[in-house]
């Protein structure tokens, strides 16, 4: 059995005559290598047949949320440079994709990486200016994460893997096509599930779903529900739960690993840009203690650097060993850049003057703040999330990390507003199901940060604002300003 989608299943014989249909469909509209082909639909066994279609074809594929707003459809359409657009599902109305072509116009973007690789997708990210960034991955890159997901798990053709994440989100890859590898079974799940904890999570045992990879906001969800069961073994199935797209924090993993005692947890970390997660760590016990968890060791085949800049010489040096400093990712998960922004592109992606064998050429600068030990690599959090407040430079991801160790603080973000006076100060938003004290929470940072680093506002709220992602969207915070004093 190659899918399962609530009671239907689709066994590999009938899924591989499905590919080899939707290829003949593309083919037939001339839709050959090189070509970029926005693909809208749902999570379902035809997004991967069409995407290893466009795979075999040598096209790329773009996946297209439907739910975006028009505008950004069209620009990502355009500065995508796609001349197909496939829709299937229930957004083709059929049984049969629609395919149509598309003409991006004069402007058509050229993606990056031609007659160097092969580039197979593109995944818009949301940029920091809030304009979309287009990343291309090459194939290569791409098969490597594949096949480090099936080595560092132990996938075999007994396992059952979530299929969860949004198509527009780079996890999705992984989820739809590494269990095909081994024989294993891809697990769909579907809209209408998606929205409801409960039914995610009566989905995973009702599937004896195995591996599952989430944003840390529905890891927590999950360990809402699993702590319910207190007749039964929550979740007997599941081996793997692994943490992505956002940091894990301890207090959150801690109740992950008491609640489902069964399987492993593993925290993961990579960029898009980067063919998805670069590193892998399976958090035990002894983690529990820190501040914040290591996100581990790299995936094979890939090369991480931890670097210093010196303004006064423009260069960057090896960061001294347990030193903060910014990652930078090589080897080969390393993406091709951005399509149609050549501007993102040489901003971060340099060439490779610290590996002369490397098998890209180039290195990908991620933005993470980052220190590496004995354990890997430790992620500390974005450097454009630095800001200076009162003369004091701060990681607000700092304080976030040690205010969500409070035993009542389900989930919280920290950032800077302007105070009566116009002067920036640190606003703490939290999320907790019972009524913590300020004073308290207060007293839990003071124990453990310089008193500059104390938000002097806080704001309890229902729920933290999440992105389409799942991640927090620290953009939605109530008072918040993009800006404090420059750091």
């Amino acid at each position: 059995m190659a899918f399962v989608e609530g009671d239907d299943t689709v066994a590999y014989g009938p899924f591989l005559e499905r590919v080899l249909e939707i290829r003949a469909l593309l083919a037939d509209q001339g839709c050959g290598a090189g070509d970029v082909v926005a693909c809208v639909g749902d999570r379902c066994p035809d997004t991967a047949a069409l995407f290893i279609a466009l795979e075999d074809l040598g096209a790329l594929y773009l996946p297209v949320d439907p739910a975006w707003p028009a505008a950004r459809v069209a620009e990502v359409l355009r500065r995508g440079g796609s001349r197909y657009v496939v829709e299937y599902g229930r957004n083709a109305g059929g049984s049969r994709p629609a395919v149509r072509a598309h003409d991006p116009g004069a402007d058509r973007a050229a993606v990056p990486g031609a007659g160097k690789g092969e580039p197979r997708y593109i995944i818009f990210t949301s940029g920091s200016t809030g304009r979309p960034k287009g990343a291309v991955v090459d194939r290569t890159g791409m098969m490597n994460h594949l096949w480090a997901k099936v080595h560092d798990l132990g996938l075999t053709a007994d396992d059952a893997v979530a299929f969860t994440a949004p198509l527009v989100f780079d996890i999705s890859v992984w989820q739809m096509l590494a269990p095909l590898l081994v024989g294993g079974r891809v697990v769909v799940f579907p809209d209408e599930v998606m929205l409801f904890p409960r039914r995610i999570f009566n989905a995973l045992e009702r599937t004896e779903t195995t591996v599952a990879e989430v944003v840390p906001s529905l890891a927590a969800v999950l360990a809402q529900e699993a702590g319910r069961n207190t007749d039964r073994t929550p979740l007997p199935a599941l081996r793997w739960l692994i943490s992505t797209g956002e940091e894990l924090v301890p207090s959150l993993a801690e109740r992950l690993l008491t609640v489902l005692p069964h399987a492993q947890l593993m925290n993961a970390y990579g960029p898009t840009e980067c063919s998805d997660d670069v590193t892998h760590h399976v958090v035990t016990a002894a983690d529990l203690g820190r501040n914040r968890l290591p996100v581990g060791q790299p995936i094979a085949n890939a090369v991480l650097y931890v670097l210093v800049h010196d303004p006064g010489t423009n260069t960057w040096d090896a960061a001294e060993p347990g030193r903060a400093g910014e990652l930078f990712v090589g080897g080969v998960p390393v993406g091709h850049g951005y399509v149609g922004d050549a501007a993102a592109t040489s901003g971060a992606f340099h060439r490779d003057t610290l590996d002369p064998g490397s098998p890209t050429g180039r290195l990908y600068r991620t933005g993470d703040l980052a220190r590496i030990d004995e354990d890997g690599v430790h992620y500390l959090g974005r450097t454009d999330r630095q800001v200076k407040v009162g003369g004091v430079r701060i990681e607000l991801g700092e304080v976030e990390a040690v205010l969500s160790r409070h035993p009542e603080v389900e989930s919280c973000a920290v950032s800077v507003a302007a105070d009566a006076g116009g002067r920036p100060e640190l606003v703490a938003h939290y999320v907790a199901p019972g009524e913590p004290r300020t004073d308290d929470l207060r007293n839990h940072l003071s124990a453990a940060l310089p008193a500059a680093m104390v938000p002097k506002r806080w704001v309890r709220l229902a729920a933290m604002p999440l992105t389409g992602n799942g991640k927090v969207d620290h953009r939605s915070l109530p008072g918040r300003q993009d800006r404090a004093e420059a750091p």
